[in-house]
């Protein structure tokens, strides 16, 4: 059997309420004493045992960039035919609109003839440098929140679809006369849409203060869009289409998506 210290001796000989004001007056003596009353108290099952400290909870692994493959992958699609377009001799500030319709734009008398094409490859085209910058930016700032979310294949459909709906808009916004309409724009705006779809509903399983920042800070961006584009050669139409495709997209894109932290 352990012996136990004289100290130990002298408290077992202490009744309880000897040794509860002990550790309820731990300012008026050593702190040896209070720990003796203390390691008393526990010894006759006055009071429970300390609990052990909970292990550490493991580190939160920081996204690599691969959880944005598809994001960067259409910036960098963005930038490239960018690349090409002024490599074939287009003003790199202020292309012309042939140069745009050679390349691909959405030209309503060239769509009305069966070229349906340029319905999307027009998402890729860029009015000059400044436009591409903008929308790159725009694009990489939503697809980073939103590619964790729903996953590559749902965002690049989501992507395409959004353009191809923002390009439709635009034709039928401005019959019947026509358009030469190039920009990511209304794709990105269909990313908007479907963060704001996805909050929303929380279909994406988020908590409550993250799905209120996410809503909140989407709605300030496309809201300052609105507002601050309101000048000639902006088309509002291809990014109200969009938008509404995006948010419409985004419901049956998130059936079967799995819970996000």
């Amino acid at each position: 059997m352990e012996s136990r210290s004289p100290l130990a001796e002298a408290f077992a000989r202490k009744t309880d309420a000897e040794l509860l004001y002990l550790t309820q007056h731990p300012q008026a003596f050593a702190p040896a004493l209070v720990q003796a009353a203390w390691a008393e108290l526990r010894q006759r099952g006055q009071v429970p045992a300390p609990e052990p400290p909970p292990p550490p909870a493991p580190p939160t692994p920081v996204p690599g960039l691969g959880s944005v493959a598809v994001t960067l992958g259409l910036a960098g699609l963005n930038v490239l035919v960018f690349l090409l377009m002024v490599a074939g001799g287009v003003d790199a500030l202020h292309p012309s609109g042939q140069d745009l319709i050679r390349w691909g734009s959405n030209f309503t008398p060239l769509v009305a003839r069966g070229e349906w094409w340029r319905l999307l490859t027009a998402c890729v085209l860029h009015g000059g440098l400044a436009h591409l910058l903008l929308n790159t930016y725009a694009l990489l700032v939503i697809g980073a929140l939103l590619e964790p979310l729903v996953g590559r294949p749902r965002l690049l459909l989501a992507y395409a679809l959004s353009g191809l709906g923002g390009s439709l808009a635009s034709l039928w916004w401005h019959q019947p006369g026509w358009v030469n309409s190039v920009g990511a724009s209304g794709a990105i705006f269909g990313l908007y849409g479907a963060m704001l779809t996805l909050t929303a509903t929380n279909a994406a399983r988020l908590s409550r203060p993250a799905r209120a920042a996410l809503f909140v800070h989407t709605l300030y961006i496309v809201g300052a869009n609105f507002a601050t584009g309101l000048m000639p050669g902006i088309d509002h139409a291809a990014h109200i289409g969009g938008l509404l495709a995006g948010a419409l997209l985004a419901w049956p894109l998130s059936k079967g998506m799995r819970v996000r932290g």
